[in-house]
């Protein structure tokens, strides 16, 4: 009973934080992407490929969480995007007061965009806000169709999922159609896009449905 006290009062602590931050990013017109998936997907692959997409239409940023090295917000500097990392030191998420903090001791500037990559966990980060608009879940073609059954509740509360690494289709066991039917079974009118950084397949869509998303909010704010 303690321990179902004391990870309520987190969450509740937690959505207090991520109410505060999402009027913040109400009042910037900021879009907030929270990028959910396990080590290896393809996370960081994809903001690069996104980041070279829409270079000089959208102002991006990005908060990376980690256990530990600054490598990811590295790769992201490097193209020329603000990117602060969050060590975690073994948590095995982001919540809502670390990407606050981040964003009082960082200054990312004004932006269009900001993109939060989460620690690579399909468990734990599922049931904490962070202010964002929506999830996403990525899952890439060599971890195998069967993960949204098995790992349900990020699958269910992701509005968008990117299936990654599509050019290593040819090479594996991975059946899109299977994937496919469960991401529709968990999320019923979510979105599903097949990508890859490497050959750019899926980019263009995934840039586009980014910009229609922040139409849409700075539409409904005005």
């Amino acid at each position: 009973m303690t321990q179902v006290d004391v990870r309520q009062r987190i969450l509740s602590d937690n959505a207090t934080a991520a109410a505060a931050l999402r009027s913040r990013f109400a009042a910037t017109h900021t879009l907030v992407l929270n990028l959910i998936s396990s080590p290896g997907s393809g996370k960081t692959a994809l903001l690069e490929a996104t980041v070279r997409a829409l270079s000089g239409r959208l102002r991006l940023g990005a908060i990376e969480g980690d256990i530990a090295t600054e490598r990811d917000a590295e790769r992201l500097r490097a193209l020329g995007i603000p990117a602060h990392q969050i060590l975690t030191g073994g948590s095995c998420h982001l919540d809502a007061r670390q990407v606050s903090g981040a964003l009082e001791t960082h200054d990312l500037g004004p932006l269009d965009v900001l993109f939060i990559e989460n620690v690579g966990n399909l468990v734990c980060p599922t049931s904490y806000d962070l202010g964002e608009d929506f999830k996403v879940a990525l899952l890439s073609v060599t971890e195998g169709e069967d993960k949204p059954f098995k790992y349900p509740s990020i699958f269910a509360k992701a509005a968008v999922t990117v299936v990654t690494k599509a050019d290593l289709m040819p090479y594996v066991s991975f059946k899109l159609d299977d994937a496919s039917g469960q991401i529709a079974a968990l999320r019923p009118g979510g979105t599903m896009l097949v990508t890859s950084a490497v050959t750019g397949q899926g980019i263009a869509e995934w840039c586009g449905l980014i910009e229609e998303r922040l139409a849409a909010k700075r539409g409904a704010a005005s």
